[in-house]
């Protein structure tokens, strides 16, 4: 017996897929959705379409960014252009800038590497990353992965990738509990992780 009907259905099975929503919060949200008025649901959906349509990697650092050109920490005169951080998350961006400490630039993985998941250095951005350390001028890279196993096996990768360009190669320091992610981490944890960085 169908209790819905097929395009409620079809709302629901979409919020279902975002991350970690279960099928009663798929529900409540699609149920939330068709009680708002007509101008607010055809907002939100403008919203969605709109930051799918002009949202796009910054051609540097591979962060989201918005509009031609490089993003605004890219673009910007007083960030420190010798040091790279590499996360694998545009949130992870938001949770370094939260900290306010880190001055230098970044570069985005989108994902870390993951053989269980059939995501190998070719799904990353990890080439763009080398061009940017061997084109000179680059004295340190941190490595902010998480620090679960798949993110200290990204991060040993990138070393050994990157050791021949005679760059500095640090690793946050263990202020972040092992297992978590930066994007709950407090600024107090974040601010220690990164004085704490060591060498790789």
């Amino acid at each position: 017996m169908q209790y819905f009907s097929p395009a409620l259905e079809n709302l629901v099975e979409h919020f279902a897929k975002l991350p970690g929503v279960g099928v009663k919060s798929a529900q409540r949200l699609a149920f939330y959705v068709l009680s708002l008025p007509e101008e607010e649901a055809s907002a939100f959906a403008k919203a969605i379409v709109d930051a799918k349509a002009h949202i796009h990697c910054c051609p540097i650092c591979q962060n989201l960014t918005e509009g031609d050109g490089p993003c605004g920490i890219c673009a910007s005169a007083r960030r420190d252009n010798a040091t790279i951080c590499v996360v694998a998350d545009p949130k992870d961006v938001v949770a370094m800038e939260r900290s306010r400490e880190y001055t230098g630039q970044y570069h985005v993985l989108h994902g870390v590497l993951s053989p269980m998941n059939r995501v190998g250095p070719d799904d990353l951005h990890i080439r763009s990353l080398v061009e940017r350390v061997s084109a000179g001028g680059v004295e340190e890279v941190i490595m902010a992965t998480n620090p679960d196993t798949e993110g200290e096996a990204t991060a040993m990768y990138l070393s050994r990738l990157l050791k021949p360009f005679q760059v500095k190669v640090t690793r946050l320091a263990y202020g972040i509990p092992v297992g978590s992610h930066l994007e709950y981490a407090d600024d107090a944890t974040l601010i220690r992780a990164l004085e704490g960085r060591r060498e790789i």
